[in-house]
């Protein structure tokens, strides 16, 4: 698999993200929506960053379990049930997301949401790699 990150400089800088990803490879990998649950099913972490990390390390724990690393990643979306909270907390957000998956940024992208599935969610990751 090969990756391009495509970041135009007449677009705005790109920081924690790519504006695009050109990927060739054999396998699709779509990883559905995770958020901050334990392996019980109950949602942990009082905080934003808190919460982010386990449902990043959840995304990333279904990719590897699909063959995939974070460099594999082509796109995630961030549904954030406060986008002023994940705009203060994104220098910590970045530094946990450069911890756990590099600095591979794929296309990405923050909606606000009213709510997520679990309530006590304030955030949930998704998205798609392509592998070799």
């Amino acid at each position: 698999m090969s990756t391009e990150r495509v970041n135009p400089p007449d677009l705005s800088p790109a920081t924690g993200f790519s504006h695009a990803v050109v990927a060739t490879g054999t396998r699709i990998v779509f990883l559905a929506g995770q958020t901050a649950l334990d392996a019980d099913g109950k949602v942990v972490g009082d905080t934003l960053p808190e919460q982010f990390e386990r449902a990043l390390t959840s995304l990333l724990a279904a990719l590897s379990a699909a063959g995939g690393t974070p460099a594999d990643l082509a796109r995630v979306t961030a549904y954030a049930t406060d986008v002023a909270a994940y705009r203060t907390h994104a220098p910590e957000l970045g530094r946990i997301w450069r911890e756990l998956a590099g600095r591979d940024y794929p296309a990405m992208a923050v909606v606000e949401v009213v709510r997520l599935w679990d309530e006590e969610a304030m955030i949930e990751l998704d998205g798609f790699a392509v592998l070799p």
